[in-house]
């Protein structure tokens, strides 16, 4: 089935650089072939790496040789991506035939929290910047460790240096306090990339109904994320659209994407298995009534809009 599909997180190009695999063509649930299939098809590839794998003073060394490894994928694959890093280059891809590829980056930590290195990421395009993993830093406690410590000066400034760059900053693994200090302060949209509802699943990583009021509110989005701890209870497709049901009660039309969080978590809701298995969200939703223009505001216009 050819749909649209704008996705606000994936993990597939640190899978890539540890294990050899092509972005072409892979056993991961991110392949450049199956994206092609869709019809038209975004994808913000996340950088990652924590400090409980790599040494902290190596980080910036391991999101230069992620960015690297990006870059290599796509030169490699010119004919089916295009790195882009605006809204007119977004369209220009999918209109070219090519898929969409952007950069996002998950942990400051990965800039070893320096706020001179942020320009150097803009340049290279990134577009979402997550403050924390689930590892406490310099900048903010986390959804898991430290969840009652907010943002540091340090972390302050790290925003604003965000904001003057053009990276939206993402509160998915951020603390509860580090997400209020953000958004009392924020001049700029929010985005939770890859979050679900909290009210259906009480996962620290999940948002409340106020968080996403509040991302609602400054023009930001909030991904559905597919892994099953994060969407709960029975862990189908229904359970699955609850999620996106409950962020649509809140006036969430204009908010609502998606943030599969596909390589970087198993197993997935659903009875995904990787992009190939999309469709089914969205032949359920049609299935229930969705409008075509709704459904071209979830799967497409709401995230692209940022861009």
């Amino acid at each position: 089935m050819k749909i649209p599909y704008f996705d606000a997180h994936c993990d597939t190009i640190g899978m890539g650089l540890h294990s050899g695999c092509s972005l072409r063509r892979n056993t991961c649930h991110v392949d450049l072939e199956r994206g092609c299939a869709l019809g038209r098809y975004a994808q913000l590839f996340a950088l990652f790496g924590t400090v409980s794998e790599v040494p902290a003073e190596q980080m910036w060394e391991l999101c230069c040789a992620l960015h690297d490894r990006l870059l290599g994928e796509l030169a490699g694959n010119s004919d089916m991506a295009a790195l882009c890093r605006t809204g007119e280059e977004i369209d220009a891809a999918v209109s070219g035939g090519k898929i969409a590829a952007m950069l996002s980056i998950e942990s400051a930590d990965l800039l070893e929290c320096r706020i001179d290195r942020v320009e150097t990421v803009a340049q290279w395009g990134a577009r979402f910047m997550n403050l924390t993993w689930n590892d406490p830093n310099v900048i903010s406690g986390t959804n898991c460790r430290e969840k009652e410590r907010g943002l540091s000066g340090c972390g302050r400034d790290f925003v604003r240096e965000l904001e003057v760059n053009g990276i939206y900053a993402d509160v998915s693994h951020l603390s509860d306090a580090g997400f209020w200090d953000l958004a009392h302060m924020a001049r700029r949209p929010i985005v939770a990339s890859h979050s679900n509802a909290r009210a259906l699943c009480p996962h620290s990583r999940n948002l409340t109904d106020d968080m996403f009021r509040a991302i609602r509110d400054s023009g930001g989005v909030v991904g559905l994320n597919f892994y099953r701890d994060f969407v709960g209870g029975s862990g189908d497709i229904d359970m699955l659209i609850a999620h996106m049901e409950h962020f649509l009660a809140l006036d969430g039309e204009k908010t609502v994407c998606f943030g599969g969080d596909m390589d970087g978590c198993d197993p997935l809701a659903g009875g995904i298995d990787g992009l190939q298995s999309v469709p089914k969200i969205y032949e359920a939703l049609q299935r229930r009534g969705y409008s075509e223009s709704l459904l071209e505001d979830l799967f497409w216009n709401n995230l692209r809009r940022l861009f």
